[in-house]
């Protein structure tokens, strides 16, 4: 078979309010095949990240590039766009991230056209003689509640307030048997139609200063239940073969990053207590990514967004917290990145600079952001083995959930 339709051809076979009554499907989807078991991946062999090595060794600039980006799409079932699909030839990106207007049809055609948006992005591969076919992440962001981006056939997670006043009444560990079961359930559902990736659970616990932006978005105010409950999401959706990306560390304030930028005024010792549930998340479910918010963090950087900061990133949430996988920053398009006085492109090369491994974007400035990254390798203001130690992590993770399969060229 021609390198081509190899490439197609494993990208094919690839495969509420408080009171809301749950109305996920009761019956249990069969496994996909596509996902390894959960053991495997809490446990990824060392090998794996040789191997993720080799493969991103492999890629060309332009390739490895595409690698840390993360993109939403235009158009929905039953096909892209012919300049959509022009826009992923030239940059076919690490991930796709999902919206109401991508999903919002019917079940049945959600997994045809997800299928072949990867196909065109692992074509690419093919054609550039890459001897493996990389598919991206299909990501979407399904906490529940008003956070549900399908249409009415997927079934709706109960918002995350729904457990906390769930552990109230029933008791904490009832609520967190039903919450990674409800995961679990809603996983399997969203994997069967091609999505590899949640931007969930928000893991801040609700305080005084984020309720009115995270509202019933938080497992609640209490930390002793607020971490078990993110491990309890994380265990249903990964058990599902779903990654999850956690979010927004180190955390928020009322202020809509979309809107403005914000600033976290306390000190290091009250930020450790703000953020236990990332860290015991870090410790004990080594979730595939987390997501860094781009709120202004004195006590660890005076001037740069967290999302911006190696101080954050780096020392923080690589250095305390011992966190081995995909950071990611939040949309680069709000308003709290361009408050920081930069401009869209160099946000994301000072942010890659700092320690994040994957950006969002969109079309309209997908070639621009490419652009800027491959200008700044280019000039040496991007070193490649930051770049190359990016796309490593991303591609262990890929493999670590199965979307890159074993090949008989020994990577």
């Amino acid at each position: 078979m021609c390198p081509l339709g190899l490439a197609l051809a494993l990208l094919i076979c690839m495969g509420c309010t408080r009171d809301a009554t749950h109305d996920l499907p009761d019956d249990t989807l069969p496994p996909d095949p596509a996902y390894r078991a959960q053991e495997d991946r809490a446990s990824p062999a060392e090998g794996s990240r040789e191997r993720a090595a080799r493969l991103a060794s492999s890629l060309d600039d332009r390739l490895l590039t595409a690698q840390v980006l993360m993109s939403g799409i235009d158009g929905k079932a039953p096909a892209l766009p012919e300049d959509m699909q022009a826009l992923l030839a030239y940059s076919p990106v690490g991930g796709i991230m999902l919206f109401k207007y991508n999903l919002d049809t019917e079940k049945g055609a959600i997994r045809a056209f997800l299928d072949r948006c990867s196909a065109d992005i692992a074509a690419v591969f093919a054609q550039e003689g890459v001897p493996l076919a990389i598919p991206p992440f299909i990501a979407v962001d399904h906490e529940g509640g008003a956070v549900h981006r399908f249409g009415p056939e997927v079934g709706r997670l109960p918002e995350p307030a729904w457990f906390w006043d769930l552990a109230q009444n029933q008791g904490r560990d009832y609520a967190l048997r039903e919450l990674e079961a409800q995961a679990l359930r809603s996983g399997k559902e969203i994997h069967a139609l091609g999505i590899t990736m949640n931007f969930a659970p928000v893991a801040e616990t609700l305080d005084e200063e984020n309720r009115s932006f995270l509202e019933a978005r938080s497992y609640g105010p209490d930390p002793s239940f607020t971490g078990p409950a993110v491990q309890a999401f994380i265990r249903g959706m990964e058990g599902a073969g779903v990654a999850c990306v956690v979010k927004h560390f180190p955390g928020n304030t009322g202020t809509d990053p979309h809107k403005a930028r914000a600033v976290l005024p306390a000190d290091r010792q009250a930020l450790k207590r703000m953020t236990r549930t990332f860290a015991e998340a870090v410790r004990d479910s080594r979730p595939s990514g987390i997501m860094v918010s781009h709120i202004v963090v004195p006590a660890w950087d005076q001037r740069r967004n967290a999302s911006l900061s190696p101080r954050v990133i780096r020392e923080w949430l690589r250095g305390e917290l011992g966190f081995t996988g995909i950071v990611m920053g939040d949309d680069f398009t709000m308003a709290a990145v361009a408050d920081s006085g930069l401009p869209l492109e160099a946000a994301v090369v000072e942010a890659l600079n700092a320690g994040l491994d994957m950006v969002m974007t969109w079309p309209r400035n997908l070639r621009s952001v490419h652009q800027a990254i491959l200008t700044a390798l280019k000039e040496g203001r991007l070193p490649r083995e930051r770049l190359k130690e990016a796309v490593e992590r991303i591609l262990f993770e890929k493999i670590r959930y199965g979307l890159i399969e074993e090949h008989e060229d020994g990577l």
